[in-house]
């Protein structure tokens, strides 16, 4: 379709674009130095040891990306109640009429690859599509485990009382073993997240055109003109208007 049947929608405002890029580093960083941290590499050196402290800079730069990752989810946590309704933490819960028909419409575009009319451009899609939208507040449930394991391992060797507060977590899980096990796994669990997030990130661009992957820059997607006439301003209302238009249109 042409490009002047599209109309630019804001969707993605400035505090989730910055904590989507602070994301990304930090669990980049986290995840390299928790490899290194896991398995150092068996340097041999005749140097003084004064000038051989990488691993303390590893270690150095983990716990940093750790504080920084911790906060920011917190800065997310709260913008889920102030943001738009793009950005708001209903749309992390798939568990209604509208979002689990959605999720049927997802599943059988993106698994089963499915040549299916699209079913509406409303806030279900032009934002977090259902699957999209819980796959995140799974993730989220993942990152407060490798924030609860990760600072109960450094509880002991910190002197700041945030760490401290997850002392009891590694006693919890029946020791250091068991906590790091935990950390360890849900990392992985992680990674296989991020593969898919990027492989339907662009999947989805390809499909549907509508700037999947420069939104999380600029902040716009696109809609198209006909189906909906103020796409800034998507109501209740204007979805099941959408809906039912679509329900004639596949009837007929």
């Amino acid at each position: 379709m042409a490009t002047n049947n599209f109309k630019r929608v804001f969707v993605w405002e400035m505090p989730v674009r910055v904590f989507h890029w602070i994301t990304v580093g930090t669990v980049t960083s986290l995840t390299i130095t928790g490899f290194l941290i896991a398995n150092p590499p068996a340097i041999m050196s005749a140097s003084e040891a004064t000038g051989s402290y990488w691993f303390g800079v590893v270690r150095f730069i983990h716990f940093l990306s750790a504080y920084i990752f911790f906060f920011n989810m917190l800065m997310r946590i709260y913008w889920s109640f102030v943001g738009n309704k793009f950005a708001h933490w209903s749309n992390f819960w798939p568990f209604n009429k509208k979002r689990l028909k959605n999720v049927l419409h997802v599943l059988k575009v993106d698994v089963l690859l499915m040549n299916e009319k699209e079913h509406d451009l409303t806030n279900l899609s032009v934002g977090h599509n259902a699957v999209a939208g819980f796959s995140y507040l799974v993730l989220f449930l993942l990152a407060l485990v490798q924030v609860f394991t990760g600072f109960g391992l450094y509880a002991d060797m910190s002197g700041w009382f945030l760490p401290k507060m997850f002392g009891w977590v590694v006693p919890a899980l029946g020791g250091d073993f068991a906590a790091r096990m935990w950390h360890h796994v849900t990392m992985w669990v992680m990674i296989i997240f991020v593969m898919i997030h990027i492989y339907l990130v662009f999947f989805h661009d390809w499909l549907e055109g509508r700037g999947e992957t420069s939104s999380m820059i600029s902040g716009y997607k696109f809609v198209r003109k006909e189906r909906i006439r103020d796409p800034e301003s998507i109501t209740e209302q204007a979805v099941e208007k959408i809906e039912k238009e679509f329900e004639k249109e596949t009837e007929g």
